[in-house]
């Protein structure tokens, strides 16, 4: 008995704190494939542009990552959609919902930007939840827009390779909604420039009246994140090491997936689905709706007579707002691919 009880002793002060992130189906997205150690756990998203280590406890993201070059922004660029929808991959209980940021007086400020996505596939995937955090609205809109993301933006157009640009929040000064969302306090994006070795990070206040200060060096940014991003930065010479902490393997959530948006009953939209579905190369499809059940209802009803697939439907219902009050009438299905 005793021997039994030593053992759950040893278990419960070596159970692991943290996790490793896997991101198997979208490694490359990462400098030399080396995911980031975070003393958080979280889950894998892989999205066609872009990846996010989403926490299921605070319903945003940890980090998010893009690898970017100039030609990304050479082109015409898809139209902003403004489309936001729940992920669907999620199990309910540790998504974020479109309803928790009704009247909660903050925006769903994007991780990863729409502006950087150069096409639309990319575009509709921005708007996931799994992609929001709750952002201070002029914050959003003002300085996190016009010092933060747009000077990125313009020094990546002056070089000539890769770019690897993670995005993420830390800290805790409220909830918003039924789910709780965490609201954080401060807002950071890392970049990282690997002709040069050189890293650097935005680091700004998560409020209407935040002001702009000079960019933190990649070791401050560990040192308050916690996270070790694991960047081969030649002035990394500090002692620190923030993620000496126990590990854990975390179940990752891979495969690939598009939202199709139904603004009324298409034929077309729909049959594209089922051929899809019968060349075998769709796992589930799940449809959400916040107003038109009956439209939900008709497109999964046809897909299901067409296909051997059973069809989900889920109800959401997106923020009140002037600016997207089509939501209301508005439904997804959710496409999982293989």
């Amino acid at each position: 008995m005793k021997f039994i009880s030593k053992i759950l002793i040893f278990i419960a002060l070596t159970t692991p704190l943290s996790a490793f992130a896997v991101f198997e189906e979208c490694r490359n997205f990462f400098p030399n494939q080396q995911v980031p150690t975070s003393p958080e756990v979280g889950r894998d998203l892989c999205f066609d542009s872009f990846a996010v280590l989403y926490s299921s406890r605070d319903k945003k993201p940890i980090y998010t990552i893009e690898k970017l070059n100039r030609l990304n922004f050479a082109g015409s660029h898809p139209r902003r959609t403004n489309q936001f929808y729940e992920e669907a991959r999620l199990p309910i209980k540790e998504r974020a919902l479109l309803s928790d940021y009704r009247g909660s007086g903050y925006d769903r400020g994007h991780n990863v930007p729409a502006g950087d996505m150069s096409d639309e596939r990319g575009m509709a995937q921005s708007f996931s939840l799994a992609n929001m955090m709750p952002q201070a609205r002029q914050n959003n809109q003002g300085i996190w827009a016009k010092n933060v993301e747009e000077p990125t933006r313009q020094y990546l157009k002056r070089t000539s390779g890769d770019l690897y640009i993670y995005t993420g929040s830390t800290g805790n000064i409220g909830n918003i909604g039924k789910s709780q969302v965490t609201i954080p306090a401060h807002l950071y994006k890392l970049i990282y420039d690997p002709s040069r070795k050189t890293a650097w990070a935005y680091w700004v206040e998560n409020t209407n009246e935040a002001n702009m200060s000079p960019p933190i060096s990649y070791l401050e940014l560990m040192e308050k994140t916690g996270i070790d991003f694991h960047l081969p930065v030649e002035d990394k010479t500090s002692s620190v090491h923030p993620t000496d902490k126990p590990i854990v393997n975390s179940p990752p959530l891979i495969g690939g997936w598009y939202p199709v948006f139904f603004d009324e009953y298409s034929p077309g939209k729909a049959n594209e689905i089922i051929a899809r579905i019968k060349e075998g190369k769709v796992t589930s499809v799940q449809i959400q709706y916040d107003q038109n059940q009956g439209l939900a209802t008709r497109l999964a009803q046809y897909i299901e007579s067409e296909t051997d697939m059973r069809i989900s439907i889920t109800k959401n219902s997106p923020p009140a707002s002037a600016t997207v009050t089509y939501e209301r009438n508005r439904v997804t299905a959710m496409v999982h691919t293989k």
